[in-house]
């Protein structure tokens, strides 16, 4: 596929996607008000246990229809992740031959299953950084939290969990094309500890170090999931190589 072919076909891929997770976002508006009950819950429930009052506040007479907005598409893109996720995997497809597109179940089967895995993780670790954020707060206090700022924070914690833990299924991919061997993988493998420990120190904001490892981990043993997926798939590409090229010289001699 030429380049203007390919351009052409990622504004196709990306226009479906979000053309998905507009109509999406259509079911998150008539959820609103059950997500955010939802999402508002850690940071009462932290306050019940200090015998502290917590509430949720919009400082601005639009606020309210904004978040509304901004939490539909937020459920939307939850919602029909497998739909943006097959996207993801028909850019990569014109690049495969028939037998490989054959993998489609195989991405989609294990990339969404990753994604709700990852934005599960946040939701399990939401609770506790609240928790010890709110430990800091004065006795008799009373914890006002900007819907805006909260509900972003905990939107975009979730996201970009999930969205972490499905790289790896996108690591695979990309072997799969053959631009990247899993040679390659296998040398960056320090970097990539170090920036799944930095990724996890950023999107746990709590002092203790114990949080940052057990979020970190599942990304590393993630990682090197993927590379030996990456390994074995290289390993029975070469022996064809190497079968298809002694035939060629069985033929020439």
């Amino acid at each position: 596929m030429s380049l203007r072919g390919h351009l052409l076909e990622l504004r196709k891929r990306l226009f479906l996607g979000a053309l998905g997770i507009a109509i999406g976002a259509i079911v998150g508006w008539f959820l609103y008000d059950h997500v955010f009950h939802l999402l508002q819950q850690p940071i009462l429930e932290a306050a019940a246990r200090r015998n502290q009052l917590a509430s949720i506040n919009f400082g601005a007479p639009g606020a309210a229809l904004d978040m509304k907005f901004k939490m539909s598409f937020f459920v939307g893109f939850i919602i029909t992740s497998p739909w943006w996720l097959y996207q993801l995997w028909a850019f990569i497809t014109p690049g495969l031959t028939g037998k490989e597109k054959r993998y489609t179940v195989g991405f989609i089967g294990a990339a969404v299953p990753l994604f709700a895995a990852g934005a599960g993780m946040a939701w399990l670790v939401l609770p506790h950084a609240v928790r010890i954020l709110t430990d800091f707060l004065p006795t008799d206090s009373t914890n006002f939290q900007d819907a805006q700022t909260y509900l972003n924070f905990v939107m975009r914690l979730l996201v970009a969990f999930g969205l972490a833990f499905v790289m790896p299924v996108v690591m695979v991919a990309i072997n799969f094309l053959g631009i990247v061997r899993a040679s390659t993988w296998a040398k960056g493998w320090r970097w990539a500890i170090i920036i799944a420990f930095t990724f996890a120190a950023i999107m746990t904001p709590t002092p203790d170090a114990l949080t940052m490892i057990l979020v970190a981990l599942p990304i590393c043993v993630l990682y090197f999931a993927a590379l030996g997926v990456c390994i074995l798939h290289d390993r029975r590409v070469d022996k064809r190589q190497a079968a298809f090229d002694a035939e060629v010289e069985g033929y020439d001699v």
